[in-house]
């Protein structure tokens, strides 16, 4: 099969390998003529960051880079990144690497021109529409990671540092005006970052299936999202240079975001003040804390488990399903559960009033209260 394609949706995709060699055309696609490209910092001194830099620089667009990025990305990291996108007199961002690049490149891209500090846009109603659609610089986002889908996203995750919580940011414009997928830029990634990306594709593939909520479209995304993550990870966590295994997860990746559209649910709800409060990595959260919530929404989502199963080919029915998890996550090296990843001395006190307060909440089947939401916090540290 040939796994090279342009797609339309949500928004441009230059999909394939070798296609980094296509940016400084995207850059013109998206009238970008001084970018300056957003990673983190472990992937700042990496050659394939320095390539892509060379492939700007040959250009003519210049070699541009910010990478004061943590891996929870917060309003400093934000502030330090305006600065430079303003210093350097930016017209555009590249958002390059993981979430936590993606996310905060474009919220570097969003923000710069506002007048409102960035908590006023918070996902909230309609809170987006005070935003300055017009002051919103054009985005470019170059996945280097198979698991947040952020490429796709309207969205980016900021935690404040003040606070400790994780707050998503939307507006329709956060979009990208060009995604370039393109899986070679993956085979470095370490085998416990393969696995703990493929892994939060596969939790948003999983959320947004068990939603409550209306959305046949997402619903089919999710379902076959599922579907690439079961067949394809394995091989790419045992074979870093499979680069037919790392094109389907950049595929299942971004369609997991694509279908979250429908709703996320309490594996998130957890993960966010997990994420925020002990700084642990958020995919491999995500799939530390999958089977406590399959359990905990069991009564509103058997069937549409034992469904997804027979899709999948897993025996067993719901059982199996929560077997085939456990099992793919030790295949993996993911720790069991929150204790072993490293919450070792949990405030739950403060991991419930994070949960209960997150958007992610109410997209679960089963609704979240304090009263049952201390149990399945408990269920998932182990």
């Amino acid at each position: 099969m040939n796994l090279t394609a342009n797609w339309s949706y949500p928004t441009a995709i230059r999909f394939g390998a070798g296609r980094i060699r296509e940016l400084p055309a995207a850059c013109a696609a998206a009238g970008i003529k001084r970018p300056l490209l957003v990673t983190d910092r472990g992937l700042a001194t990496l050659p394939v960051t320095a390539a892509t830099l060379d492939i700007l620089e040959a250009a003519g667009l210049g070699r541009a880079l910010f990478a004061d990025v943590n891996p929870n990305p917060n309003e400093q990291n934000l502030a330090a990144g305006i600065a430079a996108f303003k210093a350097g007199s930016h017209d555009g961002v590249i958002a390059f690497g993981g979430g936590s690049g993606l996310d905060l490149g474009k919220l570097i891209a969003f923000q710069a021109h506002q007048t409102r500090p960035v908590w006023d846009f918070e996902d909230i109603g309609d809170w987006w529409t005070r935003a300055d659609a017009g002051a919103i610089a054009p985005i470019i986002t170059v996945p280097t990671t198979a698991g947040t889908g952020s490429e796709v996203g309207r969205a980016g995750v900021l935690t404040n540092s003040v606070t400790h919580e994780k707050k998503i940011i939307f507006h329709p414009k956060i979009l990208a005006a060009v995604v370039i997928s393109d899986p070679e830029l993956t085979v470095g990634m370490p085998k416990h970052i393969t696995a703990g990306t493929g892994m939060d594709a596969f939790a948003h593939c999983l959320e947004a299936y068990c939603s409550p909520f209306f959305h046949p479209m997402s619903q089919g995304i999710a379902l076959e999202g599922l579907l690439l993550v079961k067949d394809y990870l394995p091989r790419a966590y045992n074979n870093g240079t499979d680069i037919e295994a790392r094109s389907h997860l950049l595929a299942a990746a971004m369609m997991g975001a694509v279908a979250f559209q429908k709703g996320l649910g309490a594996i998130h709800a957890i993960s966010h003040p997990i994420g925020a409060l002990y700084n642990t990595h958020h995919g491999t959260t995500n799939a530390a804390v999958i089977v406590p919530v399959l359990h905990f929404n069991r009564p509103a989502i058997e069937a549409r488990i034992e469904a997804a199963a027979r899709y999948l080919g897993i025996t067993g029915g719901f059982d199996g399903f929560c077997a085939f998890v456990t099992d793919l996550n030790a295949s993996l090296g993911i720790p069991a559960n929150l204790r072993e990843l490293g919450v070792t001395a949990p405030d739950i006190d403060a991991i419930l009033a994070g949960a209960l307060k997150d958007p992610s909440a109410g997209g679960n089947p089963v609704e979240l209260t304090a009263a049952n939401t201390r149990p399945l916090i408990e269920a998932c540290l182990g």
